[in-house]
């Protein structure tokens, strides 16, 4: 994916200089690297701000033009501001078609719905990490690397050793002896009544503490016996008290 950015010498430098640009709808960069010296640009707020929304921009080999000038650069850092969409700065690295470059690229996960983990046991996918460092050749830059989890059983993970990177590139953790996590399937189950009454500080009933449809007309009829002798006491009373 070719990715093309406009940008201008910038001659006056500093904090009311940068201040200046941006009120004119300009962000202040810089660029530097290749064995050149560090040369002030500036670049439209607009284009650069929708730009900076596409996930390729981030990671991709950029074509930028300069005057008469074009080259390839990567991004590499951007500041906005604390509570305004605006942009407040970004650095462009020049890239050398021979030497290694260092990026972060995106993850692209697929295949986690239909995954053992998920399908069968009903486990959930849980990304631990979403962009990997790497190193390689300009020309190798990918634009994100995917991660397959067809084959990803509950409680299992997947780590870097068991990507498949492009060729050509290598990831900077496996090449420090690092094989770090990058997803896992963890379960997640409702609790049984038994769990929930023991967190509830109580004990789940059994069925031998559940009263019988017979024990409960028995208890009905027990409770019922006193207030009836109550009122023939009652009824005795008044005749005696007629005599």
């Amino acid at each position: 994916m070719k990715i093309e950015i406009k940008a201008e010498p910038r001659s006056l430098q500093g904090t009311g200089a940068s201040r200046r640009l941006r009120r004119e709808s300009k962000v202040p960069g810089i660029l530097y690297g290749a064995g050149k010296d560090a040369q002030p640009i500036q670049l439209d707020h607009k284009d650069l701000f929708f730009k900076l929304k596409t996930e390729a921009f981030h990671a991709s080999i950029l074509d930028m033009e300069i005057g008469a000038d074009r080259m390839q650069v990567l991004l590499r850092d951007y500041q906005m501001h604390p509570f305004k969409q605006m942009i407040l700065h970004a650095d462009f690295q020049r890239v050398a078609a021979d030497r290694k470059i260092h990026m972060k690229v995106p993850l692209h996960f697929k295949n986690g719905d239909i995954a053992p983990g998920v399908k069968v046991a009903g486990g959930a996918v849980q990304h631990i990490v979403n962009d990997l460092d790497i190193t390689c050749l300009p020309k190798d830059l990918p634009e994100f690397i995917e991660v397959d989890l067809h084959e990803l059983q509950a409680g299992h993970s997947v780590h870097v050793s068991d990507i498949k990177l492009p060729a050509g590139v290598e990831s900077t953790a496996l090449s420090k002896g690092d094989d770090i996590t990058v997803a896992t399937i963890v379960m997640t189950r409702a609790m049984s009544a038994d769990e929930e009454a023991a967190d509830l500080g109580t004990a789940a009933p059994s069925a031998a503490d559940v009263p019988t449809t017979a024990q409960k007309a028995k208890e009905e009829e027990t409770a019922k016996e006193p207030a009836k002798g109550g009122k023939e006491a009652g009824k005795g009373g008044k005749d005696d008290k007629k005599k």
